[in-house]
């Protein structure tokens, strides 16, 4: 691995780590996600999956080791950060006064190359349920509707924090055709996940986290 993320690599973690007073939350870890590739990051809960995820995005700074998005560090704070990934770690703020076509419309004023609403809502099934209040919604309907709004937003880099929750294998199904479809158009795929049928239609690569 180059140490100035070049070599094609889009996002690069270098020998990261989190301690936390005196508590090792992830231990040294490195991985470097191309364009157009979906790398599986794997592992028991507690191994440290989402905190690699945390410190991928630039939402948590590491211990030891950096972060480097096209060779700059990441840093959240930055627009070029922030609009370069999209993240699916923490379920996205839903509006308890706005639809799911609302907040959808809301993506699209603020990206000006998002997804038309339509296209964002067939992604995921969800023209049926667009009218509906988040509260109207069962769990895995509206973890459907976080997952369209990540899809729906312009990205280089997409990391996703087992995005299989409370969905049915047929919604599985059209979890792994989006992160497909991602990585058609050149965008850069992290993905922790404990659902052996979505590794295995999504991922080009595995890594085991915490060993």
């Amino acid at each position: 691995m180059t140490s100035d993320g070049a070599g094609g690599a889009r996002l690069v973690a270098e020998r990261v780590s989190l301690v936390i007073d005196g508590a090792t939350l992830l231990p040294e870890t490195s991985v470097e996600i191309d364009a157009g590739e979906c790398v599986a990051l794997l592992g028991p809960n507690g191994a440290g999956k989402t905190t690699l995820l945390r410190l991928l995005s630039g939402r948590v700074r590491p211990s030891g080791g950096r972060v480097l998005l096209r060779g700059s560090p990441v840093d959240e704070r930055q627009a070029a950060t922030r609009r370069a990934l999209a993240t699916l770690i923490e379920p996205p703020a839903l509006y308890p006064d706005l639809t799911i076509s609302d907040h959808l419309a809301l993506v699209a004023a603020l990206w000006d190359d998002a997804d038309p609403v339509g296209t964002a809502l067939a992604r995921f099934e969800l023209g049926a349920l667009r009218d509906r209040f988040p509260h109207e919604l069962s769990s895995g309907q509206r973890q459907l509707a976080h997952l369209a709004l990540v899809f729906a937003r312009p990205a280089e880099v997409l990391l996703l924090d087992e995005p299989e929750q409370r969905l049915d294998p047929d919604r599985r199904a059209l979890l792994a055709a989006a992160i497909r479809g991602a990585r058609e158009r050149g965008v850069a795929v992290a993905c922790a996940s404990h659902a052996p049928d979505l590794v295995e239609r999504v991922a080009d690569r595995r890594v085991r986290v915490g060993e």
